[in-house]
């Protein structure tokens, strides 16, 4: 269980880190920041993809980046239903899990690490071009190293950053794939694909707006899944306060021999 400090320490950094990226959108230049995040999220996305496709056995040729944001994952077999959700879907999971795991500040630099090995073990076997190593290698090796040799403080904050900017950026993206399914549906998106993997039974637009309100869902929930988390907090306080003092009143009053 959390602790009240725990808690409301993570709700700081989170409040925080929140803070600096709407501040980055309103900064010139500041996109020398937020581009490398979101190659990052890209990678993410194309990751989703990658696992999902492996999960429902089959196989993954490569996954490549573009440097203006653009992925690819190039797949044979599996369950294209699921694999072409998989991208935005997993960037706003991986955002929100991330969020909720690092309630606890002690787990920020496993999860830094847990993350570094996963972008360092996709890398490796499958950046099918110079971007997608770059970027792997760079944010791979980063978080491995932050996991094992940054302080807590400076893991839980950079943590809960990138957690910020995966979800802002999956509604960004998803913001883009709603127009282009609306008014360029020929264009190859994972609507797209979703829509010809079930024989066009649904257009683009609907599994577009579909996987947005899926993601609003997720958010919902971790937001709610911290309120608890404060309440419960709260409320642990309230009931040992009362106890604590009396704890020491009594021993004030104690006679000392």
């Amino acid at each position: 269980m959390e602790t009240q400090s725990e808690v409301k320490g993570s709700l700081k950094l989170l409040l925080l880190a929140s803070a600096l990226t709407l501040a980055l959108w309103f900064i010139p230049l500041a996109s020398v920041v937020t581009y490398p995040i979101q190659l990052f999220v890209t990678f993410i996305h194309e990751i989703g993809h990658a696992l999902v496709a492996l999960a429902t056995l089959g196989g993954v040729h490569s996954i490549t980046l573009e440097w203006n944001g653009n992925g690819a994952t190039l797949r044979r077999g599996g369950w294209g239903f699921l694999i072409s959700t998989a991208g935005y879907v997993a960037t706003t999971i991986y955002g929100s899990g991330l969020l909720l795991f690092l309630r606890k500040a002690r787990n920020a630099r496993a999860a830094a690490a847990a993350t570094g090995g996963l972008l360092l073990l996709m890398t490796v076997l499958f950046a099918g071009n110079h971007v997608a190593w770059i970027v792997g290698l760079i944010f791979g090796v980063g978080c491995l190293l932050i996991g094992l040799k940054a302080n807590r403080r400076f893991a839980h904050f950079f943590m809960s950053f990138l957690a910020v900017q995966c979800i802002l950026n999956a509604f960004y993206d998803l913001r883009a794939l709603l127009y282009l399914s609306a008014f360029d549906p020929s264009l190859p998106t994972d609507a797209r694909n979703m829509s010809e993997a079930t024989g066009g039974f649904l257009p683009p637009i609907v599994w577009a707006v579909s996987w947005a309100l899926l993601s609003v869902v997720v958010v919902a929930y971790t937001l709610l899944v911290y309120s608890r988390s404060l309440r419960r907090a709260a409320s642990l306080s309230e009931t040992l306060s009362p106890s604590l003092i009396t704890e020491r009143s009594a021993s004030a009053s104690a006679p000392h021999l």
